[in-house]
């Protein structure tokens, strides 16, 4: 009996004594590693007081680089900060007229202001949203149809492997972007005509040009051939500085091309191809008239009226300069919008990505 109670308390005692060193060594542990901590924030302060330091003497060192070449800078960049207050900034004054009843006579500071009067009567106009709606609709078509022609036509390009068969075929590809939209225009009118070569070919006598339905098709299709070529420049340069390895790599492992595509050009071009989207999508209200104001009939003003055409015809023509100015005002803000919104979304699905 008595052993049995020396051999229990023998072994209380060494669980106790086991608990004991454990704890001992769970505190120690725990005080080495707060000392760690303590010493890499320490570190990691240390450098970032560093970078803040050199950032500081390398603005100091560009300040006085600036300070003793003055001249240089006064030579150069004056003329471009002339010309950019000139013609660029000084004419948002004129914004001023959207909110008068404005006098070419009177001026901009003679004019009686009338507030959002131009607005409301813009918007309250039964016209408003057909005109609203028929911009959309070109801008959106367009963006969506004409977006992806230059990529793919650069993938196609970046195929063709001799390099004097390539550049015949940009030089072919790049010739319609100089052809003026009034040339253009004409050009259509007597491909479409009814005696025209289309309606010769198939023998039919149907008048194009004074089909609603038709407007948009014609108006986006030959934007589409005027300016998918010019626009693969950029995406065929940024082509040329894709991985070689990765593309070997890739015809070895028996990749085809849309694998090639997808794993060694996409990702070459896809930052570019972004702020591309961007850009054309903050335009979507910016259709400059005259190509639609060239293509308009009065059979096909029901899709070919537009707010550019509409701000054109009672600014120029009527010398309503207060309501146009208004109407193309609000044009601007809607494109503002737009390409903030369409920033925001670009860059949550692309990592942070945008402009």
């Amino acid at each position: 009996m008595c052993k049995n109670t020396d051999i229990n308390t023998n072994v209380n005692g060494c669980i106790v004594t086991i608990v004991k060193v454990l704890w001992s060594e769970l505190i120690l542990e725990r005080r080495r590693v707060m000392e760690n901590s303590a010493h890499v924030l320490g570190n990691n302060q240390v450098k970032k007081r560093g970078r803040q330091l050199k950032k500081r003497g390398r603005s100091k060192e560009t300040i006085l680089y600036i300070k003793s070449h003055w001249q240089l800078y006064v030579i150069f960049l004056l003329p471009a900060l002339l010309l950019t207050l000139v013609f660029k900034y000084l004419p948002m004054g004129g914004v001023l007229i959207a909110f008068q009843d404005y006098n070419p006579i009177k001026g901009i500071l003679g004019s009686e202001f009338v507030g959002f009067e131009h607005f409301i009567r813009f918007m309250k106009s039964p016209d408003f949203i057909l005109y609203l709606v028929n911009t959309l609709k070109l801008s959106i078509y367009g963006l969506l149809w004409g977006f992806p022609v230059p990529i793919i036509l650069a993938f196609l390009l970046n195929r063709i492997s001799s390099s004097k068969i390539r550049q015949k075929v940009q030089l072919v590809l790049y010739l319609p972007n100089f052809i003026s939209v009034i040339v253009l225009c004409g050009i259509i009118r007597i491909l479409l005509s009814v005696n025209g070569p289309l309606n010769l070919f198939f023998n039919t006598d149907i008048d194009f040009m004074t089909m609603p339905s038709a407007f948009r098709t014609i108006y986006i299709a030959s934007g589409i051939w005027q300016t998918a070529g010019w626009a693969s420049i950029m995406y065929t340069a940024a082509l040329s500085n894709a991985s070689k390895e990765l593309k070997e790599a890739a015809i070895i492992d028996g990749a085809n091309i849309f694998q090639q595509i997808k794993a060694v050009e996409w990702p070459a071009i896809k930052d570019i191809v972004v702020i591309q989207f961007i850009l054309a999508a903050g335009n979507v209200m910016s259709i400059g008239f005259e190509k639609a104001y060239a293509l308009q009939t009065d059979l096909n003003l029901q899709a070919s009226e537009i707010i550019s055409t509409y701000v054109y015809k009672i600014g120029l023509l009527q010398g309503d300069y207060g309501f146009s100015t208004a109407v193309g005002l609000f044009n601007t803000v809607i494109n503002i919008i737009l390409l903030v919104l369409v920033n925001k979304i670009i860059a949550k699905m692309n990592d942070g990505k945008g402009l």
